[in-house]
C-alpha cells in the first residue's frame, strides 16, 4: 500500500488502482479489488485503500473496519498477518489523530504485533517503521523517537525501491526539521517530497508538500506556494482534511467559506 503502481511491469489492475488512489478515489479503487477479496494480498490492499480514505477524509470508518476484518480472516502466514496488524494500527492511529475516538492503545498494540510478526527483511517493515514514527510524533509527542523511526523507514524505502514511501519519510523528517528551526534541511526535504510526488502523479499528496514548502519560504514565494496548495485542496474536495487549518491563511478574511467541491471521479 505504498508502491507507486506506475512501473512498466505492473498489470492493468494495479495501474488502474494506483490512478484512482492517487486522485483520492479510494472507494472506486477498492471496488476494483472486491472480486479478489478472498485472496490475502488483494484483501490487504483493499483494506489499506479504505483505511487511507479514513485518514484523508475522516469518513468511511465502517467500510474500513469490514475490509480489515476480511484481510485478517484470510491471512495465512506471519507476513500477511503482520501486514493486516499494521493496517489496523494505522486505522486506530487515524481515529485518534482526527479526534474520532481515542484508540491510541489499540494503535500501539497493533503496530507492536506487526513488529513481532514481520521479519526484519520484510518489504512491509519500512512502512511499519514509518507508522510507528507517526504514532511517536503525533500521539506520544516523542519527536526523537519519531525521527529514529522515520530514518529507519527512509533507509528501508530506498533499499526496497519504494519512492512513495520516500516522499512520506522526506515530508515527516522535513516537518521535524522545521519544528526545530532547521529551515534549510526542512526546505530540502519538502522539495524532495514534492518532486517525487509530482513524478509519480500522486495528486492527493501534492498539496501537503506545497504547504510544507511554503512554511520554509518567505513572501512572496510562500504565498504563491500556499495558494497553489489551496487550489489543489479545493480541486480534490477538501482532502486531506487535516490540511485545512494550515491553508486557512490563504483565504482572504472577507471571503465567505466555500463549500468543498466533489472530488473528481
Amino acid at each position: 500500500m505504498s508502491g507507486s503502481g506506475t512501473t512498466a511491469g505492473d498489470d492493468p489492475l494495479q495501474t488502474a488502482v494506483w490512478r484512482l488512489r492517487s486522485r483520492g478515489c479510494w472507494t472506486d479503487a477498492a471496488a476494483l479489488l472486491a472480486p479478489r477479496a478472498a485472496e490475502p494480498a488483494a484483501a490487504l490492499e483493499r483494506a489499506g485503500l479504505l483505511v487511507e480514505r479514513c485518514l484523508f477524509t475522516c469518513e468511511g470508518w465502517p467500510e474500513a473496519e469490514d475490509a480489515l476484518r476480511t484481510a485478517e480472516a484470510v491471512a495465512r502466514d506471519d507476513e500477511e498477518r503482520g501486514g493486516a496488524a499494521s493496517e489496523r494500527g494505522r486505522l486506530a492511529y487515524a481515529a485518534t489523530r482526527l479526534g474520532v475516538r481515542d484508540r491510541a492503545d489499540e494503535a500501539r498494540s497493533a503496530l507492536g504485533r506487526a513488529a513481532a510478526l514481520l521479519s526484519p527483511s520484510s518489504p512491509r517493515r519500512p512502512l511499519l517503521d514509518f507508522r510507528r514514527g507517526l504514532l511517536a510524533e503525533h500521539i506520544a509527542d516523542a519527536p526523537q523517537a519519531a525521527r529514529a523511526a522515520y530514518e529507519r523507514a527512509h533507509a528501508g524505502a530506498g533499499t526496497h525501491g519504494d519512492p512513495l514511501l520516500l516522499s512520506f519519510t522526506s515530508q515527516q523528517l522535513a516537518g521535524l526539521a522545521l519544528r526545530e528551526g532547521e529551515l534549510a534541511i526542512a526546505r530540502q526535504g519538502f522539495a524532495e517530497c514534492l518532486r517525487i510526488r509530482e513524478e509519480l502523479g500522486y495528486l492527493i499528496g501534492t498539496a501537503p508538500a506545497l504547504a510544507g514548502l511554503a512554511d520554509c519560504e518567505t513572501e512572496p514565494e510562500a504565498g504563491r506556494l500556499r495558494a497553489e496548495a489551496h487550489r489543489l485542496f479545493r480541486l480534490l474536495g477538501g482532502v486531506p482534511v487535516w490540511l485545512a487549518p494550515q491553508l486557512a491563511p490563504a483565504v482572504p478574511a472577507q471571503t465567505p467559506p466555500v463549500r468543498p467541491e466533489p472530488a473528481a471521479q
